[in-house]
């Protein structure tokens, strides 16, 4: 087990993405459990899918901030691609650790829609480093992705394993995260952890993400596509066990060391976040269908077979995700191990209570 060298108490703390579905719930619990602690928010509300669940996420943010005395939470609407509003927040309050979750999500809309990945998930994480390398931080932690592991065909997936061969433009720019991450802590000794996060769940989550996607589409009476015929696995994690994982992993940045060289040995590391239990979809789907009618978003009676389509694999999606978790327990004696049906549950009595079903 690694013995912490951050302490968050009275630090000042940079969230990006902070409107997003991880970025939300992580300031919420560094809120209930860090005392003094000065959060920034940053997030640049983009559309690219409902506004009014990141406008929720904020407002529960801001609830709770209220309720929390002794620490402070500060929101602001901006794009990490733009370098002089980085450079501003970074002069005005001396951040001490970053989170850098922030980035253009979803493999498919990737294939259609590239240049938002260029500009968030390059230009965007450029200038992160920049902004770390030039008001130096304790702790650089930032979000990869499984997508990184593309077509590897050993499982489960090894922070070990070549990840060479991506399979969309998204695993290509997350890994060319850590790739510069890596440069960063090696040139300027910038001290940061990546994170491979797998299949993330949860109350008001992602509305492109499969169970929230069929569930909107279940209660229209519409279709839902099971693809490759219902043969992939996903390893899903829950959200709490994520937030969980980065908290743990934000208070130890890998140690400062000199090499044989006499130059920086990067402080770098990189973990992979997830259940370590990949489901099949035709699993998931059953399960979830039974938390809907139990939570009364859908009724009893609904004909879910006559709605479940088996169609072939979309391009750029991978069969298998799955995590090899050994060295975030023995380095933190932590493992994601929220199990589907609670985790569904909990989505399906947001929903239902979100949308007034």
């Amino acid at each position: 087990m690694l013995t912490p060298n951050v302490d968050l108490r009275g630090k000042s703390i940079l969230v990006t993405g902070a409107a997003g579905f991880i970025g939300a719930n992580l300031v919420m619990e560094l809120l209930r459990s860090v005392e003094n602690v000065h959060i920034v928010g940053l997030d640049i509300i983009s559309d690219y899918y409902d506004v009014s669940i990141k406008h929720w996420r904020l407002a529960e943010i801001g609830k709770l901030s209220q309720a929390t005395p002794g620490s402070k939470w500060t929101f602001i609407q901006g794009n990490i691609a733009d370098k002089a509003l980085l450079e501003e927040c970074f002069t005005a309050f001396k951040f001490d650790v970053v989170v850098n979750l922030a980035a253009q999500a979803g493999v498919r809309y990737s294939i259609t829609n590239p240049d938002v990945y260029i500009e968030a998930n390059l230009i965007g994480f450029y200038h992160i480093l920049e902004a770390c390398r030039n008001h130096p931080v304790e702790h650089l932690v930032y979000a990869s992705s499984s997508s990184v592991y593309g077509s590897n065909k050993k499982v489960p997936y090894s922070t070990d394993d070549k990840v060479d061969n991506p399979v969309s433009l998204y695993a290509a720019t997350k890994k060319s995260n850590e790739l510069l991450a890596h440069a960063y802590a090696k040139l300027y000794n910038i001290p940061s952890t990546g994170l491979r996060f797998f299949t993330v769940y949860g109350p008001a989550g992602r509305p492109d993400m499969a169970y929230f996607n069929f569930t909107n589409k279940l209660l229209k009476g519409e279709d839902i596509q099971i693809f490759n015929f219902g043969n992939c696995k996903r390893d899903f994690t829950y959200v709490d066990d994520v937030v969980e994982g980065i908290k743990l992993v934000m208070q130890h940045a890998p140690e400062k060391a000199t090499g044989e060289d006499g130059l920086p040995v990067p402080p770098y590391r990189v973990y992979n976040i997830g259940n370590s239990s990949p489901e099949s979809l035709l699993d998931f789907v059953d399960i979830l269908q039974q938390e809907l009618i139990a939570a009364d978003v859908l009724p009893a009676d609904y004909d879910f077979e006559s709605h479940k389509k088996l169609v072939p694999m979309q391009p750029g999606d991978v069969p298998v995700t799955y995590a090899d978790t050994s060295p975030l327990e023995q380095d933190f004696g932590f493992r994601p191990n929220t199990p589907l049906r609670k985790g569904l549950r909990a989505f399906a009595q947001w929903y239902k209570e979100f949308y007034h079903v």
